[in-house]
């Protein structure tokens, strides 16, 4: 089974892509949802329990993938535990657009949180960038986003 962590900024069509591959007969795991998180000191993290079971789960359907979707800081001490990192991403202006007019997610309306996004793509998106074993920039079609991906996973 190999495992594929898909991570990025807010808007960059993480669920998106997470949709698509499940559309197609891959497992995916949207941890935004569910119980995945714990806040600790304000601070939104993985619960260690609820992730190690996704990741030692054996069904992953036909595919034999499972991919994995979030962004959290704690996430970097499971990234031995993945096959692959791939991380999503698009210009400040793409994310500014989807944020605001996006219907199946409510952050970053607020000033507050799009500002803080915007930060995150200068701060946090490089630390990502250096543990990705792809990068693809979400400017095209979700469908071509998930050709990409499947080919580098292989």
């Amino acid at each position: 089974m190999k495992r594929v962590l898909v991570t990025g900024m807010s808007g960059v069509g993480k669920s998106a892509l997470l949709e698509e591959l499940a559309s197609r007969g891959y497992a995916t795991v949207d941890t935004d949802y569910g119980d995945f998180h714990e806040v600790v000191d304000g601070e939104r993290l993985w619960r260690h329990e609820r992730i190690e079971a996704v990741l030692a789960a054996a069904s992953v359907g036909e595919s034999g993938v499972l991919f994995v979707q979030g962004t959290v800081r704690n996430q970097s001490s499971y990234y031995s535990r993945f096959d692959h990192i791939v991380l999503l991403s698009a210009p400040a202006e793409v994310l500014v657009e989807r944020l605001s007019t996006r219907t199946t997610n409510t952050y970053g309306k607020d000033p507050a949180e799009l500002a803080e996004t915007l930060e995150y793509v200068q701060t946090v998106e490089p630390l990502l960038r250096r543990s990705a074993t792809l990068e693809v920039v979400t400017t095209v079609p979700v469908a071509e986003v998930a050709d990409i991906v499947l080919e580098h996973v292989g």
